[in-house]
């Protein structure tokens, strides 16, 4: 081969290189990506963060942000660095309320008896009316931070007497370690930790019977929902096969159980708490989606619900006529072929 035409070559291999590069850069700078608040709550959506399915299948890169509180998300979701997260009920409720084009279209979990109000061993707390002059310690806006104010009420005690203090559940944990608070009102990982110095004296499940039902949902901009709707279908696919795959397997999973072990991770929990601890949610189907407690009608009640208490409580300025604009089944009917 000449001299000449080894350059030639080797210049048609660095064009064609430069031609790949420049093809993959473009690639690259178009991959679609977003930003997804996640909190410590044991649900079926770790497994998806950790298996990276979405991801595999739909090619969009996913930013997983940890967050302390829904107060936190919804700030965040609110500035517009946030696309997705998940949300219990009271603080999509006050994003909603403050105008916030935010849409619920997953049930992650039903709460049922996954948060409690849990009264420290020896702090003469006994019953709802002896939490007058106690500190007990909540995330303010939370789901937990409702039943609370919504119990004592139905039980006739003046929230103003009780010594509610705000807190996210790290800080509780501390305070719980130090004995500066009374008790909590709090979730796992949490309450497992509480629950070993503390006594349960209502669940979730109990206060949601007085009728003040709480739920944790997965919520997304009404702008990247309506711009990326295979992305939505895919995602809510994933989060239908994650609910089955605990719902059918969760009873048979041990502390050293791979997926116990990547839930753990995500939440920051400890994996033999993990499994009692998932136990006392419920996580409804696709098909359970559509129904009327859920994204068929009730999901939005118990918005309007929850805003008349955070209204009382001087946390949101209005409530809107009518939550039904902030739900969408339309993600889920997809998914199902419908």
């Amino acid at each position: 081969m000449t001299m000449q035409k080894r350059f030639v070559l080797k210049a048609g291999i660095a064009a064609a290189a430069l031609a790949l590069s420049g093809v993959s850069g473009i690639a690259a700078a178009q991959q679609k990506t977003v930003t997804f608040a996640n909190q410590d709550m044991l649900v079926p959506l770790r497994l998806i963060m950790e298996s990276g399915e979405v991801e595999k299948e739909t090619g969009y890169k996913i930013n997983w942000r940890m967050f302390s509180g829904g107060g936190d998300v919804i700030r965040a979701m609110a500035s517009g660095d946030v696309q997705m997260g998940e949300l219990g009920s009271s603080p999509l409720t006050a994003a909603a309320s403050q105008g916030q084009d935010i849409k619920l279209f997953w049930i992650s979990a039903d709460i049922a008896s996954a948060e409690a109000l849990v009264a420290r061993d020896g702090s003469g707390v006994t019953s709802f009316k002896s939490m007058e002059g106690k500190r007990i310690g909540v995330p303010f806006v939370s789901t937990a931070h409702y039943q609370l104010i919504a119990a004592l009420g139905k039980e006739g005690v003046d929230a103003r007497k009780v010594n509610i203090m705000n807190m996210r559940p790290p800080e509780i944990a501390a305070a719980w370690e130090r004995g500066d608070i009374d008790g909590t009102f709090v979730w796992d990982p949490v309450l497992a930790k509480v629950k070993q110095k503390g006594k349960v004296l209502a669940t979730s499940g109990s206060i949601a019977q007085m009728g003040f039902p709480t739920f944790e949902g997965v919520v997304v901009t009404s702008k990247f929902a309506q711009e990326n709707p295979e992305f939505m279908v895919a995602f809510v696919k994933a989060l239908n096969r994650a609910s089955a795959q605990v719902r059918d397997n969760l009873a048979k999973w041990t502390p050293e159980s791979a997926e116990v072990k990547a839930i753990a991770k995500w939440c920051k929990a400890d994996p033999k708490d993990v499994p009692a601890a998932m136990s006392l949610y419920q996580f409804p189907s696709a098909q359970d989606q559509l129904n009327a407690q859920w994204l068929g009608g009730g999901a939005a009640k118990a918005m309007a619900n929850t805003a008349t208490f955070l209204k009382s409580q001087g946390r949101i300025q209005e409530v809107k006529p009518d939550y039904s604009a902030f739900v969408t089944d339309a993600y889920v009917k997809k998914a199902l072929g419908k």
